[in-house]
């Protein structure tokens, strides 16, 4: 039996100072579409009206094709417009989904503080012996090749990072139905003095890429204080501390993917508790607001979500799987007696039990209940 796998392939793009100028153009416009159209709705909103859908925002965006003050979007291909406006009702309705936990109305993207971003979902060509992709309206473009691309190109989104601008090709193809060529289990408990501990005892320190690079990023952002804004020794410096920002990124985004790759190649079962990440690094409102801050930035820093989607995809490669466990008490509860008490772990490090006198390090406690907790519910 098949099953279908959808993947993305990611390059730089070698842009010339022509089509960096239309791209740059095409993202501006889909940023004025975005924001036309989430500030018609919110007026709705205000007046209690009903929200304008997809259909009613693609009729408004013709319109303003047609007008003379907007006819600069004529200039941009149809789809990619399109594209925005479906991002944007797709973001309304999330917004009004009970289902949804982390819920919001959908914000106006400025310029700078918002990812540049293009999708095609057609027109679009690749010729992968030539390294080159066409893109509707602007033409063939180069990219730095790193890879083969495999499978059924879907669609294509092109973005700029920095001064860069980068091609996603999402591919969709077919691949057979397969066992995980190992058939151990293993428990995480996620920390941040420890970045992972797993149930066998073994541990993967942090990388901290932020951290280890703050200082030098103050330094960069107090350089920035200093230049008189928008100027040309501005956007020089603006442009250091974007690169800076980027190298941090992607020294994070290889840790993430060497060390979930290691872990998803040797077992087969992979459970995890089901953190609320977003809502455990929300800033602290009156009680221990240092401090709180200080976990949320290593929380974030260590790329926690990022490193959970990774085992989730990879582990759906493998044939393997990935079982979420509730986190309550997995640090308190005694592996051995099961015993339940917050006076079980008095420090950070040390698990003693209080009713039978199991000791242990916490972590590795925690990435065991974890393990025990997963496969109550599964068999391997």
């Amino acid at each position: 039996m098949n099953k279908t796998i959808r993947k993305a392939f990611k390059f730089r793009l070698k842009v010339s100072t022509e089509t960096n100028q239309k791209l740059a153009n095409y993202a501006g416009g889909c940023r004025f579409v975005w924001n036309k159209a989430l500030a018609l709705n919110l007026d709705r909103l205000n007046k209690k009206q009903p929200i304008l859908r997809y259909d009613a925002l693609d009729f408004w965006s013709k319109l303003w094709k047609q007008s003379d003050e907007y006819g600069f979007l004529k200039d941009l291909p149809s789809q990619v417009l399109q594209q925005k406006l479906m991002d944007l009702d797709k973001a309304f309705k999330d917004a009004f989904d009970k289902n949804q936990p982390f819920k919001r109305i959908p914000v106006f993207k400025r310029k700078g503080q918002s990812v540049d971003s293009i999708r095609y979902p057609q027109g679009f060509k690749i010729d992968q012996p030539a390294n080159k992709v066409f893109l509707p309206k602007i033409g063939w473009v180069r990219y730095r090749n790193s890879r083969k691309i495999v499978g059924t190109p879907k669609n294509m989104t092109v973005s700029r990072k920095g001064k860069y601008w980068y091609i996603s090709i999402q591919v969709e193809y077919e691949t057979p139905e397969m066992s995980h060529k190992s058939t151990s289990a293993i428990g995480i408990d996620m920390g941040v003095k420890r970045f992972v501990t797993l149930s066998d005892g073994t541990f993967i320190e942090p990388l901290n890429s932020f951290k280890k690079s703050a200082e030098k990023l103050t330094t960069l952002q107090r350089k920035l204080k200093h230049k008189k804004k928008f100027s040309k020794n501005w956007h020089k410096q603006k442009a250091k501390i974007t690169k800076h920002h980027e190298k941090i990124a992607a020294a994070r985004r290889d840790f993430l993917h060497k060390k979930s790759t290691a872990i998803c190649e040797n077992q087969a079962v992979i459970c995890i508790e089901d953190l609320k990440i977003k809502n455990m690094s929300k800033a602290a409102k009156l009680k221990n607001v240092k401090q709180k801050s200080g976990l949320n930035k290593a929380i974030l820093d260590q790329g926690w979500g990022m490193f959970f989607d990774m085992l989730t995809y990879k582990q759906d490669w493998n044939g393997g799987m990935v079982i979420k466990v509730p986190p309550h008490h997995t640090s308190q509860k005694c592996p051995s007696c099961h015993h339940i008490a917050k006076e079980n772990r008095l420090t950070q490090a040390e698990f003693v039990c209080v009713e039978c006198g199991y000791k242990n390090n916490a972590d590795v406690v925690g990435a065991v209940n974890v393990l025990t907790r997963g496969l109550s519910g599964a068999s391997l």
